[in-house]
């Protein structure tokens, strides 16, 4: 869905995420207002059009905020703290929580706001940096549907796909499923490539023959562009979502103790048709 019409929107967080969203806002003409630590950040934005503060119940009075921090600790200080958004609740306004949190968290953020009139939804970012940096974000939602048609205006601008997932919630399950299959693949993909390297096939005519088989995939095109950054954040949630269900994740657990062998500089090598252990 397209749409001109303008929303007011702020964006907390202008980090490798936060910040392109606030870009592509500010491109598509909705009055943006942002806050962040980093003083050369929000001045870059602010270079762009942007209106910036230090005060988050300066950003609740906009139509829509967008929480772009990394932790539930944060979420929480930023949304429930003493001088957090919900100090001055604009009654209609709509958080949406872009950080990867566990459900509880954005159900416990949502009672609150419940109290006051603010809606709140989950919008899980998927799609990496590179999207974030190319306008093209696919966001999982969970949340009152007819609240996130109101917003639609502001995302459009950022994202190439919106999925509702379902109640409030579902973006962030949707979110670590996804990262489970992301982590696996990439430890799948580091174990094939340096099996095939060992039996004396280069990694770089394994990746263009994969491309050409039922094996291809996004993960295999891209993995050395991929950074490994939350892996260990992804999978905790992971366990923190299925453990009360007593759901276990076999494959996932031997992939976490894999991943801190497996890093951006030994991909590298290995595209390279170099020995990682050598």
């Amino acid at each position: 869905m397209t749409s001109t019409t303008p929303l007011s929107v702020g964006v907390i967080g202008l980090g490798a995420m936060g910040r392109p969203m606030a870009e592509h806002l500010l491109k598509a003409g909705h009055p943006t207002t942002v806050l962040d630590l980093d003083a050369d950040v929000v001045a870059a934005v602010v270079g762009q059009g942007a209106s910036a503060t230090d005060e988050l119940a300066e950003i609740a009075e906009n139509d829509l905020v967008l929480i772009v921090v990394p932790t539930d600790a944060d979420v929480r200080e930023v949304c429930l703290g003493e001088n957090g958004l919900i100090s001055n609740p604009r009654k209609g306004s709509v958080w949406m929580i872009n950080a990867s949190v566990t459900p509880q968290t954005c159900a416990d953020i949502a009672a609150a706001c419940a109290q006051v009139g603010v809606d709140v939804l989950d919008g899980a970012l998927t799609g990496g940096v590179r999207g974030a940096d190319a306008g093209e974000i696919n966001l999982l939602v969970g949340g009152d549907g007819a609240v996130l048609e109101r917003i639609r205006p502001g995302l459009d601008p950022w994202c190439k796909a919106v999925h509702h997932l379902g109640d409030l919630g579902a973006g962030q399950v949707g979110k670590t499923v996804n990262n489970i299959c992301h982590w696996i693949q990439i430890a799948g993909v580091h174990e094939a490539l340096l099996l095939g390297q060992r039996l004396g096939v280069a990694p770089s005519k394994l990746r263009a023959a994969l491309a050409d088989s039922p094996a291809q995939s996004r993960t295999i095109a891209e993995i050395d562009q991929m950074r490994f950054t939350w892996w260990k954040k992804d999978i905790d949630n992971a366990h923190l979502m299925a453990e009360p269900i007593g759901y276990q994740m076999p494959v996932t657990d031997l992939v976490y103790s894999l991943m801190p062998g497996i890093t951006v500089d030994r991909i590298a090598k290995l595209v390279k048709d170099e020995d990682p252990d050598a």
